[in-house]
């Protein structure tokens, strides 16, 4: 018998001791309960079904923990028997009590089935649970024994598969090691060969290349001696037209300032002339009022200058302050 066949056992045991439980509650219930009312006031009646019930539900707690710790492979201890023999006579002696009192022994036997069918099935059950959990566990020590055995054989054949491949593998390492230094013996040859000749071409190489790099430094040389040359004819020419521009704007300067002097000491002419009687002729006039405009003479004292009015003074020194207008005229509007 396999697991499969203990496993399907063990859930017809359950289903049929529940069948047993609910059987002998619902025949418990039904032939207490009558009992129960007759030894109860009348007022209390509807209280005699919870004696059947109260003592059914132990029995129910004791055939479910049972199979649970069957299950288990544990022990409750003594209290669990005592506990299972005491609800079973409970639930016996009410089944019988009515029949017993009456004297009746077909009663009594017809009643006693029940609750003896419900004592000997939770004990039976029990029983049955644990040599299906010992035949489990057994079962199942067996089959880790089983893989354990075949997982080692596994293990064995792998080790054995593994050590050839080793060897094999050893063996195509050595070969191809040898296989390898050979090449290499033949390429450090064939390198030196070709060292050899890389160095020879190299030293041809480098003397041509010594002889190019001379020539180019010759050249070079004679380059920069060029540039060194035409940077100082730059450098001479640039001083010369520079001395030629300080010279051309000294001269400039001086004109300038020879100008700057003549026309100063023309107005200081002007000027010095005084107030004069009549009118000057148009032209002297805006002389005068240019110089005066130049002095920042007041535009009064520049109308008695030249003997012209003061708003034709005033309209010269505008024409004059729009073209060039002068650094201070302190005065001009007076």
């Amino acid at each position: 018998m396999n697991g499969v066949q203990i496993r399907s056992a063990e859930r017809a045991l359950s289903v049929g001791t529940w069948l047993i439980v609910a059987g002998a509650m619902l025949y418990s219930v039904l032939t207490v309960t009558p009992l129960a009312a007759a030894h109860t006031p009348d007022e209390w009646d509807w209280t005699a079904p919870i004696l059947p019930i109260v003592v059914d539900a132990a029995v129910v707690i004791v055939v479910r923990l049972d199979s649970v710790l069957a299950r288990l492979g544990g022990h409750g201890g003594r209290w669990p028997v005592v506990l299972r023999w005491m609800t079973g006579g409970m639930t016996l002696a009410l089944n019988i009590a009515d029949s017993a009192l009456k004297k009746d022994l077909v009663g009594v036997a017809v009643h006693a089935v029940a609750p003896l069918l419900l004592i000997v099935t939770a004990e039976t059950g029990l029983a049955y649970r644990t040599a299906i959990t010992n035949a489990l566990t057994a079962i199942q020590e067996r089959e880790r024994t089983e893989r354990a055995a075949r997982e080692q054989a596994a293990a064995e054949r792998a080790e054995a598969a593994e050590r050839r491949e080793r060897e094999a593998r050893e063996f195509e390492a050595r070969m191809a090691r040898e296989q390898r230094e050979h090449e290499a013996a033949l390429l450090r040859e064939q390198a030196e060969r070709e060292e050899r000749a890389r160095r020879e071409e190299r030293e041809r190489a480098e003397a041509a290349e010594r002889a190019e790099r001379e020539a180019r430094e010759r050249a070079e040389r004679e380059r920069e001696q060029q540039r060194l040359e035409r940077e100082r004819r730059e450098r001479e020419a640039a001083a010369r037209a520079e001395r030629e521009r300080q010279e051309a704007e000294a001269a400039r300067l001086r004109e300038q300032r020879e100008r700057e002097e003549r026309a100063a000491r023309e107005r200081a002419a002007l000027l010095a002339a005084g107030p004069v009687n009549g009118k000057q002729p148009e032209e002297q006039a805006r002389q005068t009022v240019a110089a005066a405009y130049a002095a920042g003479v007041p535009v009064r004292q520049a109308a008695e200058l030249c003997g012209w009015s003061v708003g034709w003074v005033s309209t010269r020194y505008q024409e004059l302050r729009d073209n060039h207008p002068a650094p201070a005229l302190e005065g001009a509007s007076q």
